[in-house]
């Protein structure tokens, strides 16, 4: 039996193409155990939208990891005025987008709920919009799979654990990849296919590769969910 997987840190609010993956894919394994990235490299736990300033970062208030401290150990802030730091500059920018009235109570909402650590709060925000996006695939923990290794190795060692057939992986991971490795370990890679649509937003040109939000607030559930499947 065939079982195509993807492998990602699991971030906040990420673009629509990380989306797109999930549609050809038959699990998420949510890369919580490696090395948070700190710093302006790091993505896992923030993302972009824009303003009438251009694109700028959206955050999840985190405590500051010591270095190299995984994913799964990041703490969220005990001050949660970055909530509402996020859900004003939503309302500032995209108040009266088409997607407001639909998309910002249900946004508000995934805010709100507490936890302790980061990659809870990311994949109970990312739960929340796949079920927006009536996107439904089961998701693993790498942490729970104890896996070794690094790079190339323990993304086959991932595989391996799951049983999976295929590897579907993003663009951004040609630079270290090395597809004849997992060929050899009978994992066919496939590489994402994804090209990024232009919709209606606020503030001049088109920005691409902003936040999942962005997407949803500008064009609403329904018209999202067409985007989305026209990139599959």
């Amino acid at each position: 039996m065939m079982l195509t997987v993807v492998i990602h840190q699991p971030d906040f609010a990420p673009y629509l193409g990380f989306f797109q993956r999930f549609l050809n894919a038959d699990l998420y394994v949510a890369l919580d155990h490696v090395s948070f990235v700190y710093g302006s490299r790091g993505w896992t736990h923030r993302d972009k939208i824009k303003t009438a300033q251009g694109a700028k970062w959206i955050n999840v208030g985190i405590q500051k990891p010591d270095y190299g401290a995984p994913i799964n150990a990041v703490r969220m802030a005990e001050d949660r005025a970055w909530v509402d730091r996020n859900l004003s500059l939503l309302r500032e920018n995209y108040r009266g987008c088409a997607g407001w009235n639909e998309v910002f109570p249900r946004i508000e909402q995934l805010m709100h709920v507490r936890f302790d650590l980061m990659s809870d709060f990311n994949l109970h925000f990312l739960n929340g919009i796949l079920e927006i996006l009536h996107v439904d695939i089961p998701t693993v923990r790498s942490s729970t799979l104890q896996p070794e290794g690094n790079k190339n190795e323990l993304l086959i060692e991932l595989l391996q654990k799951v049983e999976a057939t295929c590897y579907l992986s993003g663009l951004g991971a040609r630079d270290y990849m090395q597809p004849e490795l997992f060929e050899a370990a009978g994992i066919h890679v496939i590489w994402q296919n994804f090209v990024h649509p232009i919709y209606p937003q606020p503030f001049g040109e088109f920005i691409p590769y902003l936040s999942i939000l962005d997407t949803l607030l500008n064009c609403g559930i329904a018209g999202t969910r067409d985007l989305l499947w026209s990139c599959k």
